[in-house]
């Protein structure tokens, strides 16, 4: 299995505890997620419709402010699983460090993947992955370097997944493009990942290919009524952006008493460089504070944005120590 966060069974293997007694941090989850509310019996009890299907387009259009062709399916993950059949295998680069999905999904499907630093350096694909803003760093890309890479690729995957507090970064609004595809997470920023949803919004060609490959019901009943809900709620959209900002620097400030440095980041999670990550790692899950770790850079700790005042305190307590 390829290294990710959420992974809480394996920290309470180690340290113990109930999933309760855990703040996962892990994860870019916003863990002040939406209000969900009472749903209808409808949504549990009927198949999605079409009409339906396409009002959920209609919410993530508005909120992406875009009117591209899109599909919605079960995650962004689940985009990914399908981006080769888009196109023959050929030669795929990825920027990177990132998302480490990509690479082990094109390569199983037979496709010839390099991952490079720059993005000058994805020139020449016949598929260019870009994760904007990037995981794990936080890197970011302006969408007028990014248009301007597209006429030098095949197709330009753009992986938005953590760009919704940040949307003057986005080139949804310019997703129909031939050539470009954009993937949005809607789990991450409104803290519902459990729900599994996510958006593919490019050209018709593609999104048709892809609609047709996730079949008629990619979404639940209930995941359309609560991502409908949301989607069109801009003011706790912008509340939420506003707070993830205020926190981001909240979390910097404890980074900083532990003479960790910031690497980057985004508003939904932070990148610090630490003398030694696994012993950071392992002080805080003995206060059952679960983080992340990369295998490949042993100074590289990243946390997510705690929620409640007492998973703040919590967290304080526990660097304290």
């Amino acid at each position: 299995m390829r290294e990710h966060g959420g992974n809480l069974d394996l920290a309470q293997q180690r340290f113990g505890g109930r999933t309760e007694d855990w703040i996962d941090l892990s994860t870019g989850i916003n863990r002040l997620p939406y209000p969900v509310g009472d749903l209808s019996m409808h949504a549990w009890t009927a198949l999605p419709s079409r009409a339906e299907i396409e009002a959920l387009h209609q919410a993530a259009r508005q909120a992406y402010r875009t009117s591209a062709a899109m599909v919605a399916m079960g995650g962004a993950q689940a985009a990914i699983q399908l981006l080769p059949q888009l196109a023959p295998s050929g030669r795929a680069r990825i920027l990177a460090p990132t998302y480490n999905e990509y690479a082990g999904v094109l390569s199983s499907a037979g496709w010839d993947v390099h991952e490079v630093g720059e993005l000058d350096a994805l020139a020449g694909a016949d598929i260019a992955i870009v994760v904007n803003p990037n995981n794990p760093d936080g890197r970011c890309f302006a969408p007028k370097d990014l248009l301007a890479l597209l006429p030098r690729v095949g197709r330009l995957v753009i992986d938005e997944s953590f760009v919704d507090a940040v949307p003057h970064l986005s080139l949804a609004p310019q997703a129909d493009r031939p050539g470009l595809l954009i993937l949005r997470s809607f789990g991450k920023f409104y803290g519902l990942a459990g729900l599994r949803l996510g958006f593919a919004i490019g050209n018709a060609a593609d999104i048709g290919k892809l609609a047709a490959a996730v079949g008629p019901w990619p979404v639940s009943g209930a995941t359309i009524e609560i991502g409908c809900r949301a989607l069109r709620d801009d003011a706790w959209g912008e509340a939420t952006s506003a707070r993830l900002a205020r926190d981001c620097a909240r979390l910097d400030d404890m980074a900083r008493a532990q003479d960790w440095t910031l690497i980057g980041g985004s508003p939904l999670f932070r990148l610090y460089e630490t003398p030694d990550a696994l012993a950071a790692q392992e002080r805080l899950a003995r206060g059952h504070i679960w983080s992340r770790v990369f295998a490949q850079k042993p100074t590289w700790l990243r946390l997510g944005l705690p929620g409640s005042e007492a998973e703040w305190l919590r967290l304080a307590e526990v660097l304290a120590r």
